[in-house]
Parts: C-alpha cells; sequence; structure tokens
C-alpha cells in the first residue's frame, strides 16, 4: 500500500495572528489563503515537504456543525484544548526555542533532552494548540 500524509488541520481563532506565527517566527510558507462563505482556510508547509500541507481552519468550519457545537469548539479553542498537538522535527532545537520564544510565544516546556533519544520543546501557537518540536539525537539522523 502506498500512503502518505497530504494535509492535517489546525483549527485557528485569528488567521493573521496564525500567519504571523506560521510563516514569520517558524518560517513556513503560505501556499493559499480562501475565503468562502464568511470563513477563511489557510494553508502553510514547509519548504522542505512540499507535498504535505497544514491547513489553518476556523474552529467550526464543519457547515453540519450546531450553533452548540460551534460554541462548544470555541471555547475549547480558547481553553488550548481543541488539539492535542503537532509535532515538527528541526535540526537545532535550542536556536527553534530561542526563536519562538523572543516571539513571545507561551512556552509549555524549555529544549530538554529525553531519555528516548530526542531533544524537545514544546509551545503554545496564538490560538493555544500545543506545538512540540523535536531534535533527532545524531544516532536516529544517520
Amino acid at each position: 500500500m502506498d500512503l502518505k500524509l497530504r494535509q492535517c488541520f489546525i483549527a485557528v481563532d485569528d488567521h493573521d495572528k496564525a500567519l504571523t506565527f506560521y510563516r514569520d517566527v517558524l518560517g513556513l510558507e503560505v501556499r493559499n489563503d480562501v475565503g468562502f462563505e464568511g470563513m477563511r482556510w489557510v494553508t502553510v508547509g514547509s519548504p522542505l515537504q512540499p507535498d504535505v500541507e497544514i491547513v489553518l481552519e476556523p474552529p467550526a468550519a464543519n457547515p453540519d456543525a450546531s450553533p452548540a457545537d460551534r460554541e462548544a469548539m470555541a471555547r475549547l479553542l480558547a481553553k488550548g484544548m481543541m488539539l492535542r498537538g503537532v509535532i515538527f522535527t528541526t535540526a537545532d532545537c535550542d536556536a527553534l526555542f530561542a526563536r519562538v520564544q523572543e516571539y513571545g510565544a507561551d512556552v509549555v516546556q524549555e529544549p530538554t533532552d529525553q531519555p528516548y533519544g530526542v531533544r524537545d520543546c514544546a509551545f503554545h501557537d496564538p490560538a493555544g494548540n500545543m506545538l512540540r518540536f523535536l531534535e533527532r539525537s545524531q544516532d536516529e539522523r544517520s
């Protein structure tokens, strides 16, 4: 079977703040910015992975969601509980940490050497989603 990840979705409550973070701080490229029926979807991705996209979407993009469901999703997003987490890899966890911390993102975990062979850190994006960044050990990269 030939399976590959193509897209994943991250709920955001303010696309402009999300763009500043994902594009300007993390260095992802904007691939699409679409408005439709009062909603907006922005697609970003790493230049190193042209076939993988992250869709930054409104928290209640499902047209079948009831008003109560939309309100519940907005409350969960505001609490940072809409998304369990996304994990990115980086060649330099400490440099990435310094850049994201300088931006002012909410630190969840400072760079830490984990017993399972990675160094990682974590932040909340402007919408409260947890993002984890890991640097693989030299052994794992070989």
